[in-house]
């Protein structure tokens, strides 16, 4: 599988606390992967890291074969990679068609031609998010958190992203609205052919769409694998699924 993000000895210090002590790691094209960890373990700070929105003390990031460490946010987003936030984040005052636009921002000019490109993937989402082109002309604010999630999702999907890294994305949501998300992150995933990063904080839902998983606690990976060598692995049992070790 072809590279597509790596983290490489990255540090991050806020102040004199070592956020991040040397992570390193990977995902690849069309692939789909999961940060595990508790509060504090690092997982928002490794998403804020390859965002651009905090800077390594040391250490390198890369996106398709590029160097972006120093790069900037908006540098990032044109280069291929878009953000999902924890709690959605949509624009509530906005209908749903602004929301998705906005997603757009980077490559929005005066030219025809991306006048055009920005309107035929904004008839995409609609076909590929049926329920938002229901509410187009909707104020994003009075929508389900379900719709505001898939909302969010597709105003990500706007910039064209190879890349889309997702903050607890099941956060807040009854389990039937997590089992959507989940299945919409798939199908963006397989469909789209858009690689996926995402934090969660329940393994067992995590691990069940992720072809690979990290774990992090204070700052640190402490597990890697594949999602059933995770799953399968005694301390994620203990920790995560309720299992105790010796059972």
């Amino acid at each position: 599988m072809t590279e597509l993000l790596a983290l490489e000895d990255v540090n991050v210090y806020y102040g004199p606390f070592h956020a991040l002590r040397g992570n390193s790691l990977t995902v690849g094209e069309g692939e789909i992967v999961s940060l595990l960890g508790g509060n504090a373990s690092g997982k928002s700070t490794t998403m804020k890291t390859i965002l651009g929105l905090v800077r390594p003390k040391s250490g390198t990031v890369r996106f398709a074969g590029d160097d972006i460490t120093h790069a900037s946010t908006r540098r990032r987003v044109a280069g291929g990679i878009a953000s999902v936030p924890e709690a959605r984040r949509v624009f509530p005052e906005m209908t749903v068609d602004e929301n998705l636009i906005a997603g757009a921002y980077t490559r929005r000019s005066r030219s025809r031609a991306d006048k055009a490109a920005i309107a035929e993937d904004l008839d995409r989402m609609r076909t590929h998010f049926p329920r938002l082109a229901e509410r187009r002309k909707q104020q994003a604010g009075t929508l389900s958190g379900g719709e505001q999630q898939m909302l969010a999702f597709a105003r990500a999907l706007m910039s064209r992203p190879k890349l889309v890294c997702m903050d607890e994305p099941t956060m807040g949501l009854s389990p039937k609205l997590v089992d959507q998300v989940l299945d919409e992150i798939v199908r963006i995933n397989t469909e789209l052919g858009v690689a996926v990063l995402f934090v969660e904080q329940q393994a067992e839902l995590a691990l069940s769409i992720a072809s690979r998983g990290y774990v992090l606690a204070t700052g640190a990976i402490v597990l890697q694998g594949t999602a059933r060598e995770l799953l399968d692995d005694p301390q994620i049992q203990e920790a995560y699924l309720g299992k105790a070790a010796h059972e």
